[in-house]
């Protein structure tokens, strides 16, 4: 793929009018736990277990399954491995203050109406942080669309302001791990993601229909007369074949609950799923209810060992995790789709108690991993939403119990990684309890694998779905359509010039070392383009300061032929400090040929009115530009391009080389360099300029002219505090009216309260129709003191 990717020292675009492009606010900072009560900084780790000190979290219940919050320690009974254990740290952590309050009902409005922007979450705003895990490697047809509807219901009614919510699906590889956000936008386009997959693990609807002499992937089946108990080769290779889908599951949680581990508090993860089995070979059950304790007996040990190296990192990272079982309520006898006319009596009971037994088997796998991390198991339900809804009031409080191990808990002269069992009981009659049901001898240090090379960090931190703020990244996608080159997207990258590790070098030059990895990931979480650069950076002088005040941005041009949901995922790591950092945009682009009014993103810069004023006057520097230049070299040592596209996207985004782009803001006399499209940080009493392109506007068939009317509104923490009035847009003598250049400026009043802000620009068009009619965009920006 021709591309064009660069590293630009103190970036200063000044130009970049028909650049035009699409940004969503920057993404949202690594959520943190709200304050918890009654508990020390020490016991956000909640799960702790060291060489003197074993510490659970656990919640009671009554018969009502109400929470039970005033217990005492010797209330409780501990055991490890069957022995009673010495409770020597003890108390309740409360999250009510945290849990938010019922959502109003929504009074109606005009679907045609603009929508309000997306508040970005501060952390300490940050109520609720939850996973919701779609397994679509194990589900069916039916159950899909029943989730992708109960999902839909969450985030329109269930979803509060506070939350970040992330809805990551197994199946999508690392493109699916979705960054947590509180964007609904972004949450309705991974919803719509969520779909049957034909080579998952799950058929058509629950269950293989009985007498077929296919199943319902198409597989020749020759004991059609049973179920898939018989042992012949085909249900053995199904039987591989699940096993692998199945541990893919689990990897993909594994992925998840590290992301998770970084975190504070105690986490939740729910998985959705249609089930999977942790037996060997399925064996007749007459139990209505699975027993996990019993699960030594027939188990799978692949899928077995997987699911207890996942609830072992899920207890050392404090993530509970809840199951909710997708089918709901399933009939388990024979079905009017079953042909059993040419069967025998035996057949059929064979046949109804198989069905039954590989339905109950299912549930074991969902059941022993909820069990074994804290959660419940949800299942015999068609209520979905209900579900969900027993998870989010599962959030209370819970308490923490710890006691001190015994020398054997941890072998370190054997290397013995024995599994140690542990059983919280509570004395009171009437109540149950959940805890973590055990981990492995090894502390938490020993057992935390801390990437070391230079791929495995920086993939790291691209999987996580939390953006890694060791280095301080911004990210910044910008839509932009060419007539000739067709539709494509640039990126900004910006990086704290402070995070940044220099060592000095001869004749005054600061040397850093940086190495980037950029995925843009497209619908269903296919990789659309991957870049991998080594840069040396060196800079010296008045650049170096401006460096370290300023930052870096990296720029990537990426052509786009297809409309649709994108995710960009980037990391940055200092090669001298090893330090990394990552960020993730979202941008939906626009599918200009479907001929619709829309708008390119929000291009925003900012005038010093004192500074353009001295420009005005001859009081500019323009010989700074030829300082900047001199005192910067950058070096590209490695690149590595893993994807093909198209032609690239420089024609359609012009702006030259680093120093073209620095040497033509430095020229113009000095502005305040924290107000570009990159970082938007603008001082009160500057003009914050903003430019877009309106695509698609009709024309009026006697006058060839459209008619067009803009609108502007500022928000603050999801609150409109500026509105304009609608404006006629002016074309002027552009050529070109399926492509209105446009744009305008507004004074920041010098008593506004610093703080971040979102810009909405609002078009409609009053010759189109009107669910098409209006089209908006928005960009985030900061007004500091």
């Amino acid at each position: 793929m021709n591309k064009r990717s660069s590293f630009s020292i103190v970036l200063l675009l000044s130009a970049l009018a028909t650049i035009f492009g699409q940004s969503t606010p920057a993404p949202t900072p690594s959520p943190q736990q709200p304050q918890q009560q009654g508990a020390t900084a020490e016991d956000d780790e909640v799960v702790r277990i060291t060489a003197n000190l074993v510490q659970v979290d656990a919640v009671v219940v009554d018969g009502k399954g109400n929470q039970v919050t005033d217990l005492a320690s010797e209330d409780f009974e501990i055991l490890e491995d069957d022995r009673p254990q010495k409770i020597t740290n003890f108390s309740y952590v409360s999250t009510e203050s945290a849990r938010p309050t019922a959502a109003a009902t929504p009074s109606p409005r005009d679907r045609n109406a603009p929508p309000v922007p997306p508040v970005r979450l501060r952390p300490e705003q940050v109520r609720r942080t939850m996973a919701l895990v779609v397994d679509d490697l194990g589900l069916s047809f039916e159950s899909a669309h029943f989730v992708r509807r109960t999902l839909r219901k969450f985030v329109d009614e269930q979803m509060q302001p506070a939350d970040l919510v992330a809805i990551i699906r197994t199946g999508g590889g690392m493109g699916a791990l979705q960054q947590f956000t509180s964007d609904k936008r972004q949450l309705y386009a991974a919803i719509e993601r969520v779909r049957w997959n034909p080579q998952g693990r799950a058929g058509i609807s629950a269950f293989a229909t009985i007498g077929r002499d296919t199943d319902e992937r198409g597989d020749d089946d020759s004991a059609t007369s049973m179920p898939r108990s018989s042992n012949d080769l085909g249900n053995e290779m199904d039987q591989f074949r699940e096993e692998l889908f199945t541990v893919g599951t689990l990897g993909a949680l594994n992925y998840i609950v590290r992301g998770l581990r970084e975190l504070p508090g105690r986490k939740s993860v729910l998985l959705i799923t249609d089930g999977f089995n942790i037996f060997s070979t399925p064996r007749a059950m007459a139990m209505n209810r699975v027993d996990v304790s019993r699960l030594d007996s027939g188990r799978n040990d692949r899928v077995f060992e997987s699911l207890r190296r996942l609830t072992d990192l899920a207890n050392r990272a404090s993530v509970v995790i809840y199951t909710l079982d997708a089918r709901g309520i399933q009939p388990l006898g024979l079905t009017a789709q079953d042909d059993v006319s040419d069967f025998s009596p035996d057949q059929l009971r064979a046949a109804e108690s198989g069905r039954r037994n590989e339905f109950l088997e299912s549930q074991s796998g969902p059941i022993y991993l909820a069990r074994e991390t804290g959660g419940f198991s949800i299942r015999n339900s068609n209520d979905l939403s209900g579900g969900i809804r027993r998870v989010l009031d599962d959030q209370k409080g819970y308490y923490l119990i710890g006691y001190r191990p015994a020398e054997s808990t941890f072998d370190p002269k054997s290397g013995s990684r024995r599994f140690h069992n542990i059983k919280v009981k509570v004395k009171r009659a009437g109540l149950r309890v959940r805890s973590r049901n055990g981990f492995y001898g090894v502390v938490n240090d020993e057992a935390r694998a801390v990437p070391r090379t230079r791929v495995a960090q920086l993939n790291s931190a691209l999987v996580s779905p939390f953006n890694s703020n060791a280095i301080r990244l911004r990210l910044t996608s910008l839509f932009g359509n060419d007539p000739k080159a067709g539709s494509f997207v640039r990126s900004l990258l910006h990086v704290d010039g402070r995070d940044v590790t220099f060592t000095k070098e001869p004749d005054g030059w600061n040397k850093a070392v940086l190495d980037v990895l950029v995925i843009t990931f497209g619908d269903n979480g296919t990789v659309v383009d991957q870049i991998t650069n080594t840069y040396t950076v060196q800079v010296r002088g008045r650049t170096y300061e401006r460096a370290l005040k300023d930052g870096f941005i990296y720029t990537i041009n990426l052509p786009v032929k297809k409309g649709g949901a994108y995710q960009l995922r980037a990391a940055l790591r200092d090669a001298s400090s090893e330090r990394v950092g990552s960020a993730s945009q979202f941008i939906e682009v626009p599918d200009i040929n479907k001929n619709r009014l829309v708008l390119s993103g929000i291009v925003v810069s900012g005038i010093d009115p004192k500074a353009a004023a001295t420009a005005a006057t001859g009081g500019g520097n323009p010989a700074a530009a030829a300082t900047t230049t001199a005192n910067t070299r950058a070096t590209t040592n490695t690149t590595t391009a893993a994807a093909a596209a198209p032609a690239s996207a420089s024609s359609a985004a012009p702006g030259g080389d680093a120093a073209a782009q620095g040497t033509a803001e430095e020229s113009a006399g000095g502005t305040e360099t924290e107000a570009t499209p990159a970082i938007r940080r603008f001082r009160r009493g500057m003009v914050l300029q903003y430019d877009y392109v309106v695509f698609n506007a009709r024309l009026d068939k006697t006058t060839s002219r459209p008619q067009l009317q803009t609108q502007l509104r500022l928000f603050r923490d999801g609150e409109p505090v500026f509105t304009g009035t609608l404006k006629p847009l002016e074309t002027g003598n552009q050529a070109d009216l399926k492509r209105l250049i446009t744009g305008g400026a507004l004074r920041l009043g010098a008593d506004m309260t610093p703080g971040e802000y979102v810009l909405q620009v609002i078009v409609k068009d009053a010759l189109a129709e009107a669910r098409y009619g209006t089209a908006t965009q928005w960009i985030d920006f900061e007004i500091v003191q």
